[in-house]
């Protein structure tokens, strides 16, 4: 009985550590995806070891404080996404509806059909722009009924499951679809023009994720992450920014963490909750995929994970609001130079830069 449950710990323990090695293969990135998983695992591990092993001996003292240790290490990076922790974003105090914008992210699932049961969230939802990816033809040619009320479209339909669409009420200028880092994976960016006539720069994005079965490695969606991060933080247009799409990494990772530095971008979730999106049928295997971040401009309105139509995502719907002098009372994560070095050593890597990015005007 001992030994199963030193065996069941030290596994645990591995797991639990090995993202500490910034490997980028498959296998030592995907740990970072079940840290509330593990968390559990270790709860019912210890818990289990408490109950049934000898305590009076030091080995099993031994054995529950690797899986204290694990609980403690996985609550580390899941706590910030639950209410238990301070709100990174202000809650937004009677907003300006002129200033507000209403995002609906969604990732459809290519072979899903039920348009219509997207089309009728849409409808109750009322986002002002709409970012659907996973996209191909079928269900653009389904999603084009959305122009007659969101005329302000991008559109880049594939077949390889990282199609996206963009449907706005709102004004989009200067629009590009940028390949930064493969040349089948797409991302959009524009000048988004608000009510109020106040522009914020809105950058979509979906890259692939580390799998066995997509990529054996994490260096392409890390380069184009830190790519875009580093066109934010290094643009010469004090403008507001948006960020959003299925970025194929949790929010609780160190390289979405990493983003976040380096960027200087806020995510609404911080001390609000984990918001979930993925895997819509699967329960106990979800974790939140599906991101929005933002400059200090603006305050949070709201954050809600809507109904399941079918996807394997769950789509996200995000107010927020530009809010005069909030943006010096909101503090972004900071870099060090191992931050820097790390997202240098990740651009170098995908072979791309923040210049690379298209600079919405």
């Amino acid at each position: 009985m001992f030994w199963l449950f030193t065996g069941l710990a030290m596994a645990l323990t591995v797991l639990t550590v090995l993202p500490l090695w910034r490997h980028e293969a498959w296998w030592v990135r995907g740990q970072d995806f079940p840290r509330l998983q593990y968390a559990v695992v270790a709860v019912a591990l210890g818990a289990a070891g408490w109950s049934l092993l000898d305590r009076s001996e030091w080995r099993t003292w031994a054995v529950l404080g690797l899986c204290l240790a694990c609980l403690i290490w996985q609550l580390w990076w899941i706590v910030p996404y639950t209410r238990l922790y301070k709100k990174e974003v202000r809650d937004a105090v009677a907003p300006n509806p002129d200033d507000s914008l209403r995002i609906l992210g969604v990732n459809v699932l290519m072979p899903n059909r039920r348009a219509d049961d997207l089309l009728a969230i849409v409808r109750n939802a009322r986002p002002d722009v709409i970012i659907a990816v996973e996209t191909d033809l079928w269900w653009q040619q389904r999603l084009d009924v959305l122009e007659r009320d969101y005329p302000h479209t991008m559109k880049c339909p594939l077949d390889n499951l990282y199609g996206m669409l963009v449907y706005s009420r709102l004004p989009l200028q200067d629009g590009a679809v940028q390949y930064l880092v493969e040349p089948d994976i797409p991302s959009m960016h524009a000048m988004l023009v608000l009510r109020s006539g106040r522009r914020v720069r809105l950058h979509c994005v979906h890259p692939k994720p580390p799998s066995p079965t997509e990529s054996p490695d994490s260096v392409a969606r890390d380069a184009e992450l830190i790519a875009l991060a580093k066109s934010v933080a290094e643009s010469e247009i004090d403008l507001p920014v948006v960020v959003a799409g299925d970025l194929n990494d949790v929010a609780w990772s160190a390289t979405t963490r990493l983003f976040r530095k380096i960027s200087g971008l806020l995510d609404p979730r911080v001390g609000r909750g984990m918001f979930n999106s993925f895997h819509a049928d699967i329960p106990f295997l979800r974790w939140p995929l599906d991101h929005f971040f933002h400059s200090a401009h603006f305050a949070a309105v709201s954050v809600r994970r809507l109904e399941h139509f079918g996807s394997d995502h769950f789509p996200i719907l995000i107010e927020i609001a530009l809010v005069p002098g909030v943006a010096a009372i909101q503090e972004a994560l900071e870099p060090d130079a191992d931050d820097e070095k790390w997202a240098a050593d990740n651009a170098r890597q995908g072979d791309v830069s923040g210049a690379d990015v298209h600079t919405p005007r």
